[in-house]
């Protein structure tokens, strides 16, 4: 009941916060977007009146909610891994956020409330200027979020992941063992380290999004313009994890076989251009030569880790597979 309260009247605390940040007169939830995964809170939008903004996001975690994994991951690692991931969260938020240019948009930070038993993170509602969301996208549009992606990681090449994830992504080995010990395929298993070893002993490092799947991205009404959301996972890593993640996440195997070569080369290009414009002096012909090898082993890994969550998923196509066997053969 304690949690339907909260949820339902958005309390007087959190209520007095948001007009003290925003000068609204008042704040009243509007709609809640969608709840957060296994139960940790919701996402909802908040209509302020006297304020310049007219609404606002509020990301509102449940701090105390005993996970409720869909699928039956809800032990103490699952539970501490959300816990540490919705503290990323707000660090990305309140100390990198701001480096992020037109060219990588994200929501505006404007504002983060705790109190005993939950965490608000108030956000700019991205939906004025990026209204749309798809599941199926045309070459200009893959382009456009493999532009974000580039343009992202190019931001924050080399630097180091302070108050973020030491290594990017949700599905990293360190913290799955309960996913790694149900791999039923001995070879997978065994050679899970492995693939985790040559991703995180990368040269080349940048800071990744860690869960650039489609579902994250906002389109705006000018096309080619795009937004991201969503950095629970954000941290240290090869740009290979997000690229190999946001195309798995849109692409069927056939489209992925086929379009591959040609959207590989196109984010190559816009990283090189991203990298330009900041001046940056690395050496971008090894970078490119280190992260095309490396390509084969985002997707292998993160075929590893749904060989242990969920071995009948839909992504764990002929494609993913298909990558995961020419790792292994390599090893």
């Amino acid at each position: 009941m304690r949690y339907l309260c909260t949820y339902c009247l958005m309390n007087a605390e959190l209520n007095s916060y948001i007009c003290q940040v925003t000068g609204a007169k008042t704040a009243r939830k509007l709609e809640t977007i969608q709840s957060l995964w296994s139960g940790y809170g919701d996402i909802r939008r908040v209509i302020l009146e006297g304020a310049e903004r007219n609404t606002l996001i509020v990301k509102a975690i449940s701090i105390e909610t005993k996970n409720q994994h869909p699928r039956g991951w809800d032990g103490a690692i699952g539970h501490q891994r959300k816990l540490n991931s919705y503290e990323v969260e707000t660090y990305w938020y309140k100390h990198w956020n701001d480096q992020c240019n037109k060219q990588c948009r994200t929501p505006l930070f404007l504002g983060y409330l705790s109190t005993q038993d939950y965490q608000y993170i108030l956000m700019e509602d991205l939906d004025k200027v990026f209204p749309f969301r798809k599941e199926v996208l045309v070459t200009a549009e893959l382009q456009a979020c493999l532009t974000w992606l580039a343009e992202f990681h190019a931001t924050f090449m080399l630097q180091q992941p302070t108050g973020l994830w030491e290594q990017g992504s949700y599905w990293h080995l360190d913290t799955r063992p309960e996913e790694w010990e149900n791999i039923e395929k001995p070879n997978v298993k065994e050679k899970a380290s492995w693939i985790n070893e040559e991703l995180k002993n990368a040269k080349y490092k940048t800071i990744i999004h860690g869960d650039a799947k489609l579902a994250n991205f906002c389109f705006g009404k000018k096309a080619g313009k795009v937004a991201v959301l969503d950095f629970q996972y954000v941290g240290a890593g090869c740009g290979m994890k997000d690229v190999a993640y946001f195309l798995g996440s849109c692409l069927e195997s056939d489209e992925l076989q086929q379009k591959e070569p040609s959207l590989l080369h196109f984010y190559f290009q816009a990283l090189h251009q991203s990298l330009q414009s900041t001046k940056s002096t690395l050496n971008f012909n090894s970078l490119e030569e280190e992260w095309r090898a490396l390509y084969p082993f985002a997707c292998a890994d993160f075929a590893r880790f749904l060989l242990g969550w969920s071995p009948y998923h839909k992504k764990l196509n002929t494609y993913l597979l298909g990558k995961l066997t020419e790792v292994l053969s390599k090893s």
